[in-house]
């Protein structure tokens, strides 16, 4: 059975990748992931904020005047609030890139195209094989517009890729007006991939307190179907990777993904639930169902639900939203 499949011109021993998270936050646990099968491991990310406040430590310490260096600090998120900074980000690269033999795949977080994108060529240079360009924003002021905001994402990834040449994913969340002319557009400024979707967190209130807390929970299977949709529509349109990530928790969700299209299915929540040793579990069921249907590559089934593929295309569009109202 041949399992390999490519990402990001990549190319790996199946289609089953570790994504970020806490898990890939100690060379152990890198290590883990690989012993427990991932094709590739896709680091947790450094955010822009770790950035900013290690350049505003280290202007401050250059300064004269304890209170300049005390009010530099409370405009940076307190230290604690992150596990590793950035210069161990980087030697957690170099470590991980000697050790295992998947591909290593640093992320950076961030928002604005200005400093902290050079960080992208310090993750090169230890060694990452790709980056995972997360851009988290929410466009709080009334005054911006949707050109804007898309603007942003096309900047972030124009200043990374001017500092890179090693592949470039940038992960989005599905959040824009027309995602598939906004999807086309970063591929047409460089993006050598594409992850659907990012997950934003949403605030809860708790109602003792009177206070916002902040919430994290993990995906379920249903949160499969965005992703699923879009991927299925862009597959075949656009001359880029793309990678699912969201809701797979079992091997049933890994076969979806790539049927409509995807080249890598990622996963993160499933892990947390049952260990990285649920990896082992994914690849196992995928190979399964390969077998029982005949196929004898990847490749073979990969896109085959694709729209482009199908007897009724609509049912990735707006006939799908008339049938399932009426089918309820």
């Amino acid at each position: 059975m041949d399992l390999t499949t490519r990402y990001l011109g990549l190319s790996l021993k199946h289609p089953v990748v570790a994504s970020a998270s806490p898990l890939s936050h100690s060379l152990d646990g890198i290590r883990r992931l690989e012993d427990s099968n991932a094709s590739a491991i896709v680091l947790f990310s450094l955010f822009e904020e770790q950035i900013r406040q290690e350049a505003a430590i280290k202007e401050a310490c250059i300064r004269t005047g304890a209170e300049s260096f005390a009010e530099s600090l409370s405009y940076f998120p307190q230290s604690a609030d992150y596990e590793v900074g950035p210069e161990p980000y980087l030697e957690l690269i170099r470590r991980a890139v000697e050790a295992c033999d998947v591909p290593i795949v640093g992320s950076l977080n961030g928002v604005t195209p200005e400093g902290w994108v050079d960080y992208a060529q310090l993750m090169q240079e230890a060694g990452a094989a790709a980056l995972e360009l997360n851009i988290y924003y929410v466009a709080t002021n009334l005054d911006t517009s949707s050109a804007d905001v898309e603007q942003r994402y096309v900047d972030v990834l124009q200043a990374v890729k001017r500092v890179v040449n090693i592949p470039v994913a940038v992960k989005v969340g599905p959040y824009f007006s027309a995602f598939g002319a906004m999807a086309r557009r970063l591929v047409d400024v460089g993006a050598d991939g594409l992850v659907l979707f990012n997950r934003f967190y949403q605030p809860d209130l708790n109602l003792q307190s009177l206070a916002v807390e902040p919430t994290a929970e993990l995906s379920q299977t249903q949160d499969i179907r965005l992703p699923l949709r879009w991927i299925a529509l862009l597959a075949g349109r656009l001359e880029t990777s793309l990678a699912a990530t969201s809701g797979v928790q079992c091997g049933d969700e890994v076969i979806k993904y790539l049927l409509v299209g995807a080249d890598v299915a990622m996963t993160t929540s499933a892990l947390l639930r049952h260990g990285p040793e649920h990896l082992a579990t994914l690849v196992q069921e995928l190979i399964r169902w390969l077998d029982q249907r005949g196929f004898q590559s990847v490749s073979e089934m990969r896109g085959l639900m694709s729209q482009r593929y199908i007897a009724d295309p609509s049912t990735f569009e707006r006939a799908n939203y008339i049938k399932v109202l009426q089918s309820y």
